[in-house]
């Protein structure tokens, strides 16, 4: 699976993100009186012997318009470590599964604000990093909503994504250069 790549003009998803320091992926205004649901998340970041992360291609259901690049993840569930739910989340969105120790230790975190599907969330994630030569794909484990929003997945390089420009965040592009460090034992990406 992937997509081509091309030089082309700034999509949605850019220009929002370089007008806003809200998420591309926003649905638009939050609604003031309620507080956003927080969630602790888990995430991985797949990365090849030639360097490239493992990203997914959606949308959030509110602006199908709008699709942008953004890590494999998800929420941890009750009782679950963070490295169980970045394997569960792996497993489920790509069809890859491995055993939560081979994640090792995280390489980051960082929080975001967002509104997705119309309702608002603060996501605490942590970032694992994850040495995989490129397979195949399968969405099969995607939940309906998913299924909805999850459009392709690809193995990009940090310059090609930010060369693309539909990064969910401005950061994603330093976190995959971690990611790639962190796996090849801290070395420079």
């Amino acid at each position: 699976m992937g997509t081509t790549r091309s030089p082309r003009t700034p999509t949605a998803a850019t220009r929002a993100r370089r007008s806003s320091r809200r998420p591309p992926w926003s649905s638009g205004p939050t609604d003031v009186h309620h507080e956003p649901t927080r969630r602790t998340v888990a995430r991985v970041l797949p990365v090849s012997s030639e360097g490239k992360v493992l990203l997914l291609l959606g949308c959030d259901p509110a602006l199908p318009e709008v699709r942008y690049w953004f890590t494999v993840g998800g929420a941890a569930d009750e009782g679950e470590s963070l490295a169980e739910a970045a394997a569960r989340e792996l497993r489920e969105e790509t069809g890859i599964a491995v055993d939560p120790a081979r994640l090792g230790a995280p390489f980051g975190t960082f929080e975001v604000e967002f509104s997705w599907d119309g309702r608002d969330y603060v996501n605490e994630s942590t970032l694992f990093a994850l040495a995989l030569e490129e397979t195949p794909i399968s969405f099969e484990g995607l939940d309906q909503l998913e299924s909805q929003s999850i459009f392709d997945a690809a193995w990009w390089t940090p310059d090609d994504l930010d060369h693309d420009g539909r990064a969910v965040d401005p950061r994603l592009i330093d976190q995959m250069r971690a990611a790639i460090a962190h796996v090849r034992g801290g070395t420079d990406a």
